[in-house]
């Protein structure tokens, strides 16, 4: 029988956020949340069932603690018709109806992707418990916080009362063995583990990432892989916080973080073992995240975009990666480039990515996940084909259902903007 001590870090928070001593997966158990975010799909969604259960007698006047709650206009923005315009103003009277403070607005200051927001304004600490409106919210889960997103319903359960049910996870741990080399991301490493278990392979798991590879990646690394757990099916995606994690987010200006941390002896379901020096560039072709092919045996099609954007390829170290490649060189494709969020456009500019970018060839826009769900700011045409540093391949995801996206790397989608074909950075003249 297990020890009842030797536990992982999921299992840690959750047990602290249950009130119990300890949890094992399997075991159902009603948790207090920490940090909860809507945006403006979400967002509306949820205020639909506030309706229909106060129409049933449910106090809806009040939400458990505005103070921990945050608000992202990031889907729909810049608004793309009448109806993504009339979310915005629907959220701007929740926010202020419900007191909610933290309020990310397009067009005044600071505002960006949700999953960005998260972790560039250090709204969610190591061993939280952090719910979201969002498929995505798994990315935040790469600061060492139980990360999850939810559906309309349980976020209006969630924002009434501060709790919410879990089934406890079983975790699979992924092991990566020594840095991964200079041509390849942290997005290579994600979609050669989805491409080996499957879309379904993490279903209802937590996936934990450890290994010296982890510790020498960076952050922003370490929050793709946690993001794309979401691509594998995972409840969760995680890694454990260290001094890395508490530098990061000091820097963002958190404090009081705590690092919670599993125990050397906790058993996982299922353990992969990868080496970082064998690790290559990858694609996923249309239309799974699953479907991962070597850039250098990728089909050579020919190209209409590339785009750099979304909560999964647009941070900081991303547009560096982009931007090393295009330097001093020309697209041969359209190319849009979106930073995640204000904050990281703003150190673009200072840092001379933009010029890059622009005299390259490319068009650079505003944080939006638009292009990204297939909304508006760029979506593709019947027949087109793309080369995206998103997280979603799937038919019609980025525009009509006979477009086709090729997932991939900053670095690979800028090294085939340049060509115009799917190319990997090694081979670039």
């Amino acid at each position: 029988m297990k020890d009842i001590a030797a536990v992982n870090v999921t299992e840690k928070i959750l047990a602290r956020a249950s009130g119990r001593e300890s949890v094992s997966p399997g075991d159902v158990i009603f948790a207090d949340v920490d940090k909860a975010m809507v945006h403006d799909v979400s967002g509306p969604g949820v205020m639909k069932v506030f309706e229909r259960i106060s129409g049933q007698g449910v106090d809806t006047k009040k939400l458990w603690d505005p103070s921990k709650v945050w608000i992202a206009e990031d889907h729909f923005v810049p608004s793309a018709d009448k109806i993504s315009a009339g979310n915005i103003i629907k959220l701007q009277d929740f926010a202020r109806n419900y007191g909610i403070r933290r309020h990310f607005k397009y067009g005044m200051g600071q505002y960006g992707i949700c999953h960005t927001l998260s972790h560039e304004e250090a709204l969610v600490l190591p061993g939280e418990v952090y719910v979201g409106g969002d498929s995505h919210t798994n990315t935040t889960g790469a600061l060492g916080a139980f990360a999850c997103g939810l559906g309309h319903t349980d976020m209006a359960y969630v924002l009434l009362y501060g709790k919410i049910w879990f089934k406890v996870p079983e975790t699979v741990l992924l092991r990566l063995n020594g840095a991964l080399p200079p041509h390849v991301m942290a997005k290579d490493y994600i979609l050669r583990i989805i491409g080996d278990m499957g879309t379904d392979g993490g279903a209802y798991r937590t996936m934990q990432f450890a290994g010296t590879g982890i510790t020498e990646m960076s952050v922003e690394g370490r929050l793709t892989l946690a993001n794309m757990t979401t691509e594998a099916g995972a409840k969760n995606g995680i890694i454990e916080a260290d001094k890395k994690t508490a530098g990061y987010l000091s820097s963002r200006g958190a404090t009081g973080i705590k690092p919670v941390i599993g125990d050397d002896d906790a058993e996982y379901s299922e353990v992969f073992e990868y080496e970082g020096s064998e690790m290559e560039p990858l694609v996923a072709k249309p239309y799974s995240p699953e479907n991962v092919s070597i850039v250098r045996e990728a089909p050579s099609v020919e190209l209409d975009k590339a785009y750099i954007g979304s909560c999964t390829g647009a941070k900081m170290e991303d547009l560096e990666a982009a931007a090393r490649i295009l330097k001093g060189r020309k697209v041969r494709i359209r190319t849009e480039v979106l930073p995640a969020a204000i904050s990281i456009y703003r150190k673009a500019v200072e840092r001379g990515l933009v010029g890059i970018f622009l005299d390259a060839g490319a068009t650079v826009g505003p944080p939006t996940c638009g292009a990204c769900c297939g909304a508006h700011m760029g979506v593709l045409g019947k027949g087109e084909v793309c080369i995206s540093t998103t997280n979603r391949n799937f038919p019609g995801r980025m525009g009509d259902i006979e477009s086709q996206t090729y997932l991939a790397s900053p670095l690979v989608a800028a090294a085939s903007a340049v060509t115009g074909k799917i190319t990997d950075p090694r081979d670039l003249n």
